[in-house]
């Protein structure tokens, strides 16, 4: 249940908590209901799944304080902001510190849904990238040093024999390298691979 998708609503008005939780719970949706941005920092965890929808405008921690203390802890999740007419230059602010989306009140209950689940699509969509990111990191670290020269070779787009001068070694040597390689990083062609090792190489820049 820890890694199950939550909506996380945050409004300091009763009426619009509830009336969105039974909103949400009708289309099948876990939700859980803070009456503050504080009150959710408070019981937030190192790893939580699912979207935050937060009012723009409320006492103490506003809604753009809210991204930016999410920003400052590194988390990732998905912000929708709800804004009266007159916040809309607030909404567009934070949509500069990240906010996925922001809806007007008062809003048509299927655009509010459509704006959740396309927000909860994004963070699934991104946890797969970051688990698919470490488990090639994994599969890189496994590899020896020679192995990872040899790499280093072909991402680069040198020939076998190239990178058997470079090395001082012979290319048939080259080849049982390039092959453990492939091996070790799952990777069924030499695109692949390159996508694979740049992908691991972004993540670290």
């Amino acid at each position: 249940m820890q890694n199950e998708p939550v909506v996380h609503v945050i409004d300091d008005d009763v009426a619009v908590r509830q009336s969105l939780s039974f909103l949400l719970a009708s289309d099948g949706l876990h939700v859980r209901l803070h009456d503050s941005a504080s009150a959710f920092l408070d019981t937030l965890g190192d790893t939580v799944a699912g979207c935050i929808v937060t009012d723009v405008r409320m006492p103490g921690i506003d809604g753009i304080e809210l991204l930016r203390r999410l920003n400052s802890r590194g988390l990732t999740l998905p912000v929708i902001v709800m804004t009266g007419h007159a916040d809309v230059p607030m909404a567009v602010e934070a949509m500069k510190e990240g906010a996925v989306d922001f809806i007007e009140k008062p809003f048509d209950d299927d655009l509010f849904l459509t704006a959740v689940r396309a927000a909860l699509s994004r963070h699934e969509q991104r946890a797969y990238q970051e688990a698919q990111m470490t488990e090639v990191a994994a599969r890189a670290n496994a590899l020896t040093e020679r192995e990872r020269q040899v790499l280093e070779g072909l991402v680069a787009g040198k020939s076998n024999k190239i990178i058997a001068y470079d090395l001082s070694i012979s290319p048939r040597t080259v080849e049982i390298y390039r092959a453990n390689v492939m091996a070790k990083m799952q990777a069924g062609s030499l695109s692949e691979l390159v996508r694979l090792t740049l992908m691991i190489g972004n993540r670290a820049a």
